[in-house]
């Protein structure tokens, strides 16, 4: 279970602190007392889970861009980080299709300019890198990826993913070797999670912003791959197993250094299609209907699970929300946001539920 005693103080560099991902992860931070520091471009959607809960009223908050290396290393050596997390991306396989060079530009090379800002950090002792898992040379197998398997990527935003993975464990070994690191003093992992879905996403293309954008409006979903099976999952969960192996990192070193896969259960596994029939039921529209798009679409992987053997067995990191809690509290979060109610009250209740487990 995740510390609270031992954050309160901690000083966190984020960057990709204004997306879905990263404004819950900086709310949880701040409650728990830590000094965050964000780093990334403005929200990438309006309206936006930062701006609705004042995420930059919680927080240190600078609007950057990662491509900027100088711009982003006087923002890291004047927070003098603990600890940073990486989360800035470009996150959407279409849109890689549509901008390959900027998807290239900042998965890639945004990464590099992190660990140069981080070489002439000497405050920091942790390093997680955020990548996903479409990290992975995709096989449409059955079962679980594990950590040492192959890296591929079909499409720019995979293959962007994999390269940054690659990005760190070259710098991993050529600057802050594990073997040198009573000298360096610096851990370093990269994480891999699922699907991740939950209150305050509104990202363009994906499954239950879409989704939620049409019950609002009373449309028909239209859905695309309806038979594309995805380790769904609550972006509490892999926030909660990022914050467990930090802790880890800070306290151990090395031993935790490396990749973690952070994914729902095999049984949450599930098709597209059954996920939005569980959102419109757990919505309670009698009128909510879907349709399925049969037009042609850049290719996506039919089948992706990953095996978390390693993070459950080494860091003790279970998943607590099966999925048909996970849609119950994203379903709750968006008639919440529907009436205008305190939106930071809400994602901090909701914390609090977690942590409770």
């Amino acid at each position: 279970m995740v510390n609270p005693a031992f954050w309160k103080g901690k000083t966190v560099f984020l960057t990709g602190h204004t997306g879905f991902k990263g404004s819950w992860l900086s709310i949880w931070l701040s409650s728990m007392g830590a000094e965050v520091t964000g780093f990334a471009l403005e929200p990438p959607t309006s309206p936006s889970l930062f701006k609705l809960a004042g995420v930059e009223n919680l927080i240190s908050s600078n609007i950057g861009d990662i491509r900027d290396s100088d711009e982003l290393e006087r923002a890291m050596i004047k927070t003098k980080p603990d600890i940073v997390i990486h989360m800035a991306a470009q996150p959407l396989v279409k849109e890689s299709y549509i901008k390959p060079v900027e998807t290239y530009s900042t998965n890639v090379m945004g990464t590099v300019n992190l660990f140069e800002s981080i070489r002439k950090c000497s405050s920091v002792k942790v390093v997680i890198n955020v990548t996903t898992d479409k990290v992975y040379e995709n096989k449409e197998w059955v079962w679980g990826y594990r950590e040492q398997d192959s890296l591929g990527g079909y499409d720019p935003y995979s293959s962007s993913k994999a390269g940054s993975e690659l990005v760190t464990t070259s710098y991993k070994y050529s600057f802050f070797n594990p073997a040198e690191y009573a000298n360096h003093g610096v851990s370093i992992a990269s994480v891999r999670a699922g699907n991740v879905i939950g209150g305050g996403d509104w990202a363009k293309d994906r499954l239950v912003p879409d989704c939620i954008h049409s019950l609002l409006k009373n449309e028909v979903i239209t859905v695309r791959n309806p038979h594309a099976i995805r380790p769904w999952q609550h972006v509490l969960e892999p926030l909660n197993g990022y914050l467990l192996l930090t802790e880890k990192l800070y306290e151990e070193g090395v031993n935790y250094s490396g990749a973690w896969n952070f994914a729902s259960r095999d049984e949450d596994s599930k098709p597209v299609e059954w996920i939005v029939q569980k959102i419109i039921e757990k919505w309670g529209g009698e009128k909510s209907q879907y349709k399925i798009d049969d037009n042609k679409h850049p290719h996506e992987a039919g089948c992706l699970k990953l095996d978390c053997s390693k993070a459950k067995t080494i860091l003790g990191w279970q998943q607590k929300w099966q999925l048909e809690m996970a849609i119950e509290m994203i379903v709750e979060w968006f008639k919440e946001a529907q009436i205008e109610r305190d939106m930071l009250g809400v994602c901090l209740r909701q914390i609090t539920l977690y942590m409770n487990e």
